[in-house]
């Protein structure tokens, strides 16, 4: 079956072996790849309860069907998928560039790496030879010094290097993987997982060639979407970047500030879109196969931060400006760097610091805690932009307050008690993001429900609630539906690895893939099982955090959002998600899935979504909740 190598590497670190086994059809199917593949592979070769840092965690990575195409966004991604060690649940991150395309041409759909290494080493990949070398050398390098030796070792200037950064050898809960320099697997902690096996990077190249079955069809779908790519669908990411959705959201206040103090952003102009490609946008660049080209590149050309040079985009502009009161480019593009630099997820490090601020001005940190900050002027207080970047150094280091707040808030907040739990804005452990949840009440309940916890791009919610489609400020029936359909829709996109930038040029989301799919596979599938598919990785989600423990209850928003109401004197005013609202919404969302109220897959969805082989995890969690009540009435 073209569309896929058909063949998942195994690499167990610990005694330096690797075998390769076949990926089966009916898999490649089920699962279409990328996340669906890279969960299916987690959960096939992992056990319950595993700690997140130990050996016996699986590390996967996996491309796509068209990964290695020319199809537009489609040809460029990869996948990670562990335990992730922030939120002890399921961790998936996705990234483009040109990693992907290569892995994918030295002939593999997958990557399961188990095992830990006695001593820092890198896994070479080159076509059918496997290697485990020596990184001793790299250790205490960044993910772009990391790239620049392997190339040179190796001598070859088109091998495709992913690494971690200082954070993830320090075993940071929140440190992220690079690849092509700027390209970053954020969310969830997966840095960390690799240095605890003393993986520094992944080097690989490949010559193998990535066919398609129907050609014609397939260039036809290319050239279609190059158009598509070309229009209004695409254009804000083609010009001014997701930067742009600042001032639209801030105009609706709905931009978290001050660590979720406030919705709207008063210096946000010092800080948009319009100044930023002004100023300080020397470049727009695409990934592998992208018509769209969408990464910005910004560089700060005077003053104290003159030549740092990083990518940016809404997200990490809101993690370093409105989320900490800062309305200074400079600094927030130097925090970027300073993040890409050490390997650390920049959404995670900004709400950490805006937590900081927030407990520092609460009184909640002493100054007995953060003394060497204090002696140097970089008090954490809202606004305070000298703050910022020691902060960040301190974290990557996992020195002084560092080490407290390395693993995120949520783990922060435990060793800082008192009332720093209610100002740690996080879902199941993973930061919050830029979208104020008491004022976007479908995205409200896409981040509670999230399997990886407070994020936004699991469902995409935010643009129904953003365009007017429903109103943001309601609560209601129907909203479990929404955001379960775009949450499929989302595990397809991140299955066949295309860019969530590009989901506007899917005129007609699952047909449009379907016929992708069967032109470059030649085994067609309806649009009808394409969502079935993505309601079968979503559950699948499901069960593997419901084998780590997950309930109900962790299906929930941060404390501000459920008992913070808004006080901007705006439209939102006075906006806050009640529990009862919150109740209305996870119980329409857990019927449209199929699961019980207590959000458990039933017996008839598994057969269903095919997925009758894992029913013994739902028997376990049975069992387990009959037990404890017989316990209890003893």
């Amino acid at each position: 079956m073209l569309g896929y190598a058909g063949k998942i590497l195994h690499v167990n670190l610990a005694t330096s072996s690797s075998r390769v086994e076949k990926l089966d059809e009916v898999t490649a199917r089920r699962y279409v790849g990328g996340i669906g593949l890279g969960m299916r592979l987690y959960l096939s070769n992992s056990k319950a309860n595993v700690d997140p840092l130990s050996p016996e965690n699986p590390f996967v990575l996996t491309v796509g069907p068209v990964s290695g195409t020319m199809f537009p966004t489609g040809g460029s991604g990869h996948a990670f998928v562990s335990k992730s060690p922030v939120t002890n649940l399921l961790g998936t991150t996705v990234s483009r560039g040109t990693f992907g395309v290569e892995f994918k041409r030295a002939g593999y759909d997958a990557l399961v790496i188990t095992g830990k290494a006695e001593k820092p080493v890198y896994l070479w990949i080159d076509d059918d030879s496997v290697q485990i070398l020596d990184a001793s050398a790299l250790w205490g390098k960044s993910p772009e010094e990391v790239e620049d030796i392997l190339k040179s070792e190796i001598g070859d200037f088109y091998v495709r290097v992913a690494s971690i950064g200082v954070a993830g050898e320090k075993l940071c809960g929140v440190a992220c993987i690079v690849n092509d320099r700027t390209r970053v697997a954020g969310r969830t902690g997966l840095g960390a997982v690799m240095g605890s096996k003393n993986l520094k990077a992944i080097a690989v190249r490949g010559t193998c060639d990535v066919g398609v079955f129907k050609s014609d069809e397939f260039f036809g779908l290319v050239k279609d979407f190059h158009e598509r790519m070309k229009g209004p669908a695409a254009q804000k990411y083609r010009t001014m970047g997701s930067t742009e959705n600042l001032m639209l959201q801030n105009d609706m206040f709905c931009v978290p500030t001050c660590n979720f103090n406030a919705s709207h952003f008063e210096l946000a102009k010092n800080i948009s879109s319009s100044v930023i490609n002004e100023r300080y946008v020397v470049k727009i660049i695409g990934c592998n196969s992208c018509a769209m080209r969408c990464e910005h590149e910004v560089l700060v050309r005077e003053g104290v931060y003159r030549d740092t040079l990083a990518r940016i985009e809404y997200d990490s502009l809101w993690a370093f400006g409105p989320n900490l009161g800062v309305d200074r480019l400079d600094v927030i593009i130097k925090a970027i760097a300073l993040c890409t630099y050490y390997g650390l997820d920049a959404q995670s490090v900004g709400g950490i610091i805006g937590f900081t601020m927030d407990c520092y001005e609460k009184g909640l940190i002493e100054d007995s805690c953060i003394a060497a900050l204090l002696d140097a002027g970089f008090v954490p207080r809202f606004g305070n932009a000298k703050a910022v970047i020691p902060l960040i150094e301190c974290i990557a280091a996992r020195e002084g307050i560092g080490d407290i707040l390395a693993d995120g808030v949520r783990a922060a907040a435990a060793k800082i008690g008192g009332d720093a739990e209610k100002l740690a804005q996080h879902v199941k452990g993973l930061e919050a993001t830029g979208y104020d949840l008491r004022c976007l009440k479908t995205t409200a309940l896409g981040v509670a429900v999230s399997y990886r916890g407070a994020d936004h791009s699991r469902s995409g919610a935010f643009i129904a609630d953003l365009s007017g489609k429903v109103d943001r400020l309601k609560a209601e029936i129907g909203r479990g539906k929404l955001v379960s359909e775009l949450e499929d829709i989302y595990n397809l996109l991140d299955s066949f690895i295309i860019c969530k930038n590009a989901k506007g040029t899917l005129y007609n989301d699952t047909e449009d893939l379907a016929k992708l799919y069967s032109a470059v596979t030649g085994k067609d599938i309806t649009a009808e099982e394409l969502k079935l598919a993505g309601q079968r990785i979503e559950t699948l989600a499901r069960l593997i955090n419901i084998r780590e423990g997950l309930t109900r209850k962790d299906d929930t928003l941060p404390w501000k959002v459920l008992n913070q109401p808004v006080t901007d004197n705006c439209q939102t005013k006075g906006q806050v998600v009640t529990t009862e609202e919150l109740d209305l919404m996870l119980d329409d969302y857990y019927n449209t899935r199929g699961w019980t109220l207590k959000g458990i897959p039933t017996k008839k969805t598994l057969q269903q979504l095919e997925l009758e082989e894992f029913e013994n995890i739902i028997i376990a969690v049975t069992n387990k909740e009959e037990k404890e009540k017989e316990d209890k009435a003893v």
